[in-house]
């Protein structure tokens, strides 16, 4: 009728046989490559775009703070972690100036080497000064390692450039390997402000160290060098509390640890798996949900902070070389036979490149 809601469909057959043979022939005409629902099913199937918290230390302005700071310094001391000094190595920086200002000096400073023993970071040492010259450090305010060592070195840079009316330190490195708490420590009070967080410093920053020694500090730059996220998570670059799903995680930490470590600190003799490590540690820590079930994701999230503030130890191995038998290695023999003059000497690992008179000094 007129007031009628109903419209009448548009049917394309009226039989039974009619829709038997258009279904044949769109059968025979289908072409699985035009097909729009598919394309869309394999779009989704692909991995999801990294979340914004997954590019800490690459932004174009983190980018611009360091160019600032690799232009005013006339020495950069490149901050690396005593764990995983590999991983935490700037090439692309280090690239940079050697062919854009070959003048500039760089230095290895090897920090948190509390967290590891002494005969790897001998071997780190010993590995790295072949490049550039390297020292062992442990930022503190109040009981510092290998401060004197760096406070001489930095002494002899001066002295190589008494030219200038001053000279400018700049401190670069990745996310939370500590440039902030080795100029704390050089300074012996909290000049900069340092957290055990990634992503702290988030502007350059001058602090006088003497009246001819500047130092500049630096936000952490990581990179895009082909990293995966879990090596990103792992080496402290991204905020544990940001990650959305921690547990994916947790595989990384299970590999690199000693389960003698995990043990101990988490009460947790035997695992299957990380949902089921998890699990346990979220029982004994009381992480719970309603009804007694664990919270995995707050647990997962705890165990990365404690990974990225070192309450659980791991280091990386250096590299195997072949020891020459009829040479001994100097770090060897102090560490062995002398170890408290350990601090003293490490300057002695001077490279080849710097000039005369810092290596007759040293």
């Amino acid at each position: 009728g007129k007031n009628a809601r109903r419209t009448k469909p548009t049917l394309k057959v009226y039989t039974m046989e009619e829709l038997a043979e258009n279904t044949k022939k769109l059968n025979e005409e289908y072409n699985m490559s035009n097909d729009s629902n598919l394309k869309y099913l394999y779009d989704l199937d692909k991995d999801a775009p990294e979340m914004k918290f997954m590019k800490a230390g690459q932004s174009k302005r983190i980018y611009g703070e360091l160019l600032k700071v690799v232009d005013a310094s006339d020495v950069i001391l490149e901050i690396l972690d005593s764990r995983d000094p590999a991983g935490t190595t700037c090439q692309y920086v280090e690239t940079f100036i050697e062919k854009n200002c070959p003048h500039k000096h760089i230095v290895y400073v090897l920090n948190k080497c509390d967290l590891v023993p002494t005969w790897v970071t001998a071997a780190w040492i010993k590995h790295l000064s072949k490049k550039y010259p390297t020292i062992a450090f442990h930022a503190s305010v109040t009981n510092p390692y290998g401060k004197p060592a760096l406070f001489n070195l930095l002494r002899q840079f001066d002295a190589l450039h008494k030219d200038k009316k001053n000279i400018s330190i700049g401190f670069i490195g990745y996310p939370n390997v500590g440039k902030s708490s080795v100029i704390n420590s050089l300074k012996k009070q909290k000049c900069c402000k340092a957290a055990p967080i990634p992503g702290e410093t988030k502007v350059w920053q001058y602090v006088t160290l003497t009246k001819r020694i500047y130092l500049i500090d630096c936000p952490g730059v990581v990179y895009e060098t082909g990293q995966t996220e879990m090596e990103r998570v792992l080496k402290g670059v991204v905020r544990a509390e940001k990650i959305e799903d921690p547990l994916e995680f947790i595989d990384g930490i299970l590999q690199k640890a000693n389960p003698k470590f995990l043990t101990e600190i988490y009460k947790v003799e035997k695992w299957t798996s990380k949902e089921d490590f998890v699990s346990q540690c979220s029982v004994n820590y009381g992480k719970l949900l309603k009804g007694g079930e664990p919270d995995l994701k707050a647990m997962a999230k705890m165990l990365l902070m404690d990974w990225q503030r070192a309450k659980i130890p791991y280091f990386t191995s250096p590299p195997k070389e072949l020891n020459n038998e009829n040479e001994t290695s100097l770090v060897t023999f102090i560490t062995k036979n002398i170890p408290g003059v350990f601090s003293k000497l490490t300057t002695a690992f001077i490279h080849p490149k710097l000039s005369t008179a810092v290596c007759e000094k040293t």
